[in-house]
């Protein structure tokens, strides 16, 4: 195309240049005439354009690399059963929940969709910050008792009730804003990263992981807790514990020296605790408020979705302490509130049901038998792999086993595995680059499958490990 501008001699317009689009095939001469008036052309090229828009794309999401781990992962294991097509694949890849939910809380969820259809019972928008029992419940639950002292216990109005930790971490980055930096344990959860990316808070990728990102390297050597002594000072911290994908479960002198890093640096700690209800080792914190001080430098999310299987139903929470406070003294609370109550219209009433009913007597029995179902998925897998000969951690602490292929890239291995064995493992570089050389197998599978899966590992690793 050509920009053709035509200047008019004579007219009283407010601009005396005219602009007409023209194709190469619509040529004018120089000189041409408009009616009876002369005009002069200007011939420049336009600028090539690849659709109809005058908007930019964020250039923050051209530095992410290819897509999003998970469905990468799906991606890859489709292809695979196109292949394939009588393979009987079993997933230990993606940390989704296979049980059906536990009955007397399916059943509490049943009764309020029922109750929705009748005036009496009849719901719409409810409280953003989420149902006032449902609060209460959580703060009782989770943060009262002998294990914390008085400054760690939180109070109803500092618990959130949301869809999930996921979408929580992203509102959280959202009220951030772009100008904070960041630290992540490496390996970790792509979604600290990746959100940091979206927000505009990183530099481009360099090869291995993106700059302005500080990665709290987490390996076998220092028991997958960081130095915090080689960690430079940001103004956020991600903090997974028990981590994902590791399995490693923080102790209570790890998190205290976390907790009193951040004092000193004068950061917000954001701690995930999703997964705080697999730890056994009675040396490991169940939750960051059991660290004194740690009211003032820590937010907490967590999950119903793999203490109760509701990866599906959505049901979390985020605990905001009235504590934790910016350098200027506004309460983080007060802006935590704005953004669920401008972003967010609060959690589905049904699965707020549900989330009530799993912390009644009968719902907490039923939650933690499906917890100590998913350990012992968790203890047979890592038994295998043991016995195989693999150096192994986690699956003591957390749903997941963290098995080492020294030398091997974790691609290579999630496709080795997943070729031999028909199983969907996670690469462990999708979580960071000191997860090179590591796959995350899930315990969340049902029985069957995870004894096929043994059996299966038992056939293609059990003579010689490659």
């Amino acid at each position: 195309n050509l920009v053709i501008g035509c200047v008019i001699r004579g007219l009283s317009l407010p601009s005396r240049r005219v602009i007409i689009m023209l194709t190469a095939s619509q040529a004018l001469p120089m000189r041409a005439a408009c009616g009876r008036r002369a005009v002069s052309i200007i011939a420049m090229a336009a600028p090539g354009k690849a659709g109809i828009l005058n908007v930019n794309r964020n250039e923050n999401f051209g530095k992410l690399r290819a897509g999003y781990l998970f469905p990468e992962i799906a991606r890859r294991r489709k292809a695979h059963q196109e292949k394939n097509p009588d393979a009987k694949i079993i997933s230990l890849g993606i940390g989704d929940t296979t049980e059906p939910l536990p009955k007397y809380i399916a059943e509490k969820m049943a009764e309020a969709a029922a109750g929705l259809a009748t005036r009496a019972r009849y719901s719409g928008y409810g409280a953003e910050q989420g149902q006032g029992a449902l609060r209460e419940a959580v703060a009782r639950t989770f943060y009262s008792g002998p294990r914390l002292e008085l400054p760690g216990k939180r109070s109803e109005d500092e618990i959130f009730i949301s869809d999930g930790s996921k979408c929580d971490i992203a509102r959280i980055q959202m009220m951030f804003g772009s100008k904070p930096t960041v630290a992540v344990q490496d390996p970790s959860y792509p979604v600290y990263v990746d959100t940091s990316v979206m927000m505009g808070m990183t530099g481009d990728h360099n090869g291995t992981g993106f700059d302005g990102i500080e990665y709290m390297v987490c390996n076998p050597d220092n028991a997958f807790f960081p130095d915090l002594s080689k960690v430079k000072r940001t103004d956020i911290i991600f903090f997974c514990s028990p981590n994902n994908p590791t399995g490693a479960a923080a102790t209570r002198a790890q998190l205290t020296d976390l907790v009193n890093f951040a004092r000193r640096n004068g950061s917000i700690l954001v701690y995930d605790a999703a997964y705080a209800l697999y730890i056994s080792n009675p040396d490991c914190p169940k939750t960051i408020y059991e660290i004194p001080g740690a009211e003032e430098v820590a937010i907490e999310t967590c999950s119903f979705s793999k203490y109760a299987g509701f990866t599906g139903v959505r049901l979390g929470w985020t605990v905001v302490p009235k504590e934790l406070k910016y350098a200027d003294g506004t309460p983080v609370h007060n802006d935590w509130n704005r953004v669920m109550t401008t972003c967010f219209n609060g959690a589905s009433n049904i699965a707020q049901a549900g989330g009530l009913a799993c912390l009644e007597p009968e719902g907490l029995e039923e939650m933690h038998a499906m917890i100590a179902f998913y350990k012992e998925n968790a203890s047979i897998l890592k038994q295998t792999f043991t016995e195989l000969g693999f150096k192994v951690y986690g699956g003591d602490d957390a749903p997941y086993i963290w098995v080492g292929f020294p030398g091997k890239p974790s691609w290579d291995v999630f496709a080795e595995i997943l070729e031999l064995c028909n199983i969907v493992t996670t690469p462990g570089s999708g979580f960071g680059p000191a997860g090179e050389g590591f796959v995350r197998v899930s315990a969340f599978g049902s029985r069957n499958n995870i004894l096929e899966a043994v059996r299966r590992f038992k056939e293609a690793y059990g003579k010689t490990k490659n």
